[in-house]
């Protein structure tokens, strides 16, 4: 089979030669004058003179992981994680939030740190230390709403359960009453 050239072929090679051989000039370029050019208009906010200081950021890690230990109750872990992150982040707002993640450990009856007196007591503390101007995480204030409603449910069994204990006493007072009055009463139409 004799080679063919078809037009593409050849004026696909009739291109590149073209291309080869012509020298490639390039135009001086002309100076500009700065007045000519035109001024770019960026939409950018404007400057403003502020002192801003910007706090750091803090770490939420240990935090966070504390909180998914805790959704999978693995308690220790949780506590573990709330106690790092106090150590690790040095804010008050951090303090805070670990202290009330292990507070709150401690006011699940599941928890090995179960103690009910306890957690009404360290809600008690942290509540007073919770300012308006803290910037804490949303969990640690959901957390804090239980804890007040932990406190207030366990304050009211205790005292169901002093009034029980009392109601106790009455009746035992009351049906010993009625005891001596039947020994009184059937005593006397004995005789």
């Amino acid at each position: 089979m004799p080679n063919r050239l078809t037009p593409a072929t050849v004026f696909l090679c009739a291109l590149v030669m073209t291309g080869c051989n012509t020298p490639a000039t390039v135009a001086p370029e002309e100076p500009r004058d700065p007045n000519s050019v035109p001024e770019l208009t960026l939409n950018l906010p404007e400057a403003r003179d502020c002192e801003c200081n910007e706090a750091p950021s803090r770490d939420f890690t240990f935090l966070e992981r504390g909180y998914s230990a805790l959704t999978l109750n693995e308690y220790e872990d949780a506590v573990a994680y709330f106690q790092r992150y106090r150590r690790l982040e040095k804010t008050p707002e951090a303090r805070w939030e670990a202290d009330i993640g292990i507070a709150f450990v401690s006011m699940l009856p599941n928890s090995p740190f179960f103690n009910a007196e306890e957690a009404r007591k360290a809600w008690r503390e942290l509540n007073k230390q919770l300012t308006p101007d803290m910037q804490v995480h949303d969990k640690a204030r959901l957390m804090n709403d239980a804890l007040a409603g932990f406190s207030l449910l366990d304050r009211r069994v205790k005292d169901l359960e002093d009034d029980n204990s009392m109601l106790s006493e009455d009746l035992e007072k009351r049906e010993e009453a009625l005891k001596r009055l039947r020994e009184l009463t059937l005593g006397q139409a004995e005789e």
